[in-house]
């Protein structure tokens, strides 16, 4: 046949197409699939939105600035200086201090509100009586604002009416600054943040706890394995992908965090506790320099994105071998 014979074969003699080849079937699920993205699509559009005016718009005019000379002054012109900021910041010792303050403390957070949540999870996941009611206590730290737990905890840390000091006195001890002294600040501000970030930790690990087979324990208890036996060889292995998740996330929501040191020790004494977002926050709106604080804000970015780049590597590659 020929190209012009095969070309009108594909006609009718109206000049119309002719009917589709696919089967009736396959035009259906096709029209199906369709119509299900653009509901997809439609039900999705209303939470992205915001994500995108809030959070992904400020985050790229953010970074954006970090290459400016932009301050705070009044009617000053923005302009571009390319990578002035992140030279100026490479010399810069009291943020690299402060960088180093904010490891220690988002790593000791998040470790220790592992192991506390760990020994909670473990103890209300047994055979306690009263048990709904204890995992509502346990739960109460994580429903109040961190600003209210700041503030009640710098209650308690008060060097004249703080309970703390008030149990050390009649003891016979002498009150302690808790938060004014440069060998005691960190860790009573780290204890601050354990005690705050343990009930979602715990309540994680309980949910994991729960999911696994019973069957495991009876299995191990027969075999002779006493209850620390049972938790190394059990429990521990089946909760190592939400022990992974969690102490990551929380890791990097510890190195984030703002509000809880701000209102217990504004980063004192003599920036003991200035971790990086503190330091930001003040280079910005004391020292008024926008475009140099922006650039502090893009290098935390590029932190946070290397940590969780390993964490999704790292579920990507156990997310493969699963499926061998």
């Amino acid at each position: 046949m020929s190209t012009a014979a095969r070309a009108t074969s594909g006609t009718n003699t109206g000049g119309q197409k002719a009917p589709s080849s696919r089967p009736p079937k396959v035009r259906r699920l096709g029209a199906r699939a369709r119509a299900e993205r653009r509901e997809a699509v439609a039900l999705v559009l209303p939470a992205l939105l915001p994500i995108i005016i809030f959070s992904v718009i400020p985050l790229v005019s953010g970074v954006a600035l970090g290459f400016t000379d932009a301050t705070l002054a009044r009617n000053d012109e923005i302009d571009f200086i390319g990578f002035g900021n992140f030279i100026e910041l490479t010399g810069d010792r009291l943020f690299w201090s402060s960088f180093g303050i904010g490891l220690v403390w988002a790593v000791s957070v998040s470790l220790l509100t592992l192991v506390s949540a760990m020994g909670l999870a473990l103890l209300l996941n047994s055979d306690l009586r009263l048990k709904g009611f204890t995992r509502v206590l346990a739960l109460i730290p994580w429903a109040m604002p961190p600003v209210v737990v700041a503030i009640v905890w710098r209650m308690m840390y008060s060097t004249t009416s703080g309970p703390i000091n008030a149990v050390i006195e009649a003891a016979g001890g002498t009150p302690v600054n808790w938060l004014g002294n440069f060998n005691t600040a960190l860790p009573a501000v780290i204890i601050v943040g354990v005690w705050s970030g343990m009930p979602q930790t715990t309540v994680l690990l309980l949910a994991g706890m729960q999911s696994i087979a019973p069957e495991l324990h009876e299995a191990a208890a027969v075999d002779g394995a006493g209850a620390l036996r049972r938790f190394w060889h059990v429990t521990l292995p089946a909760l190592r992908p939400v022990i992974i998740a969690i102490t990551t996330l929380d890791f990097i929501w510890q190195f984030n965090s703002f509000g809880l040191v701000y209102v217990l020790t504004e980063g004192g004494p003599g920036g003991r506790t200035m971790i990086p977002p503190l330091f930001t926050y003040l280079e910005a709106f004391r020292n008024r320099e926008i475009g140099y604080a922006s650039a502090m804000g893009d290098v935390l970015v590029v932190a946070i994105m290397i940590i969780l780049s390993v964490y999704l590597v790292h579920q990507f590659r156990q997310g493969k071998e699963a499926k061998r």
